[in-house]
């Protein structure tokens, strides 16, 4: 294995460790939890706005427009399709969506959780060449998955865990050491 290839899979490890736990203050880590409900007529507003305040924040400002469209999306995506296991809900309560977001010197984790256990369809490879795209009307586009493939094309990383409670989380990561996003492969 070439040594540029060691220290990207490395890289990769190292982003996965810290996947699994808060970060510490003392680390330059952050962390934020939100709790909304589906059922607010400005949910999706209001996560893209508490994404913003808090990636401004935390000093990041140079990745708010892309986390603030993926989070968008990832909440859009339980406001109009999830539906709550049956033994996470009550007749008339509202769905709710956790956001989280795990912020580490190097990387930046987002993770959006609803109640409902179905897996997300993560698109996987491309529909269409991307020379082709500009030319093909929005018409031939696929009429489900386009929010996942934006959070593909804008995150180093998408995946989804399920909650032992029922109930699955969507994260995706965002890598904020620019040199390391500049070697990335399609980069």
């Amino acid at each position: 294995m070439d040594a540029k290839r060691s220290e990207r899979l490395m890289s990769e490890v190292d982003a996965f460790a810290h996947w699994y736990v808060v970060p510490d203050p003392s680390s330059t880590g952050r962390f934020l939890a939100l709790t909304l409900f589906a059922e607010f007529p400005d949910t999706v507003r209001v996560a893209r706005d508490m994404t913003a305040a808090f990636l401004r924040g935390a000093g990041v400002s140079d990745v708010v427009d892309d986390v603030r469209l993926a989070v968008s999306e990832l909440v859009g995506n339980v406001v109009n399709h999830a539906v709550p296991d049956r033994h996470l809900t009550e007749p008339g309560s509202a769905r709710r969506i956790d956001v989280t977001f795990k912020l580490w010197p190097k990387w930046l984790f987002v993770g959006v959780a609803d109640e409902d256990s179905t897996p997300p369809v993560l698109p996987v490879g491309e529909a269409f060449s991307p020379g082709l795209m500009g030319d093909l009307s929005e018409a031939v586009l696929p009429d489900r998955g386009r929010g996942l493939l934006i959070v593909q094309r804008l995150a180093v990383a998408v995946w989804w865990t399920p909650e032992d409670r029922g109930g699955k989380t969507v994260w995706c990561r965002f890598d904020l050491d620019h040199h390391e996003a500049m070697d990335r492969p399609g980069s």
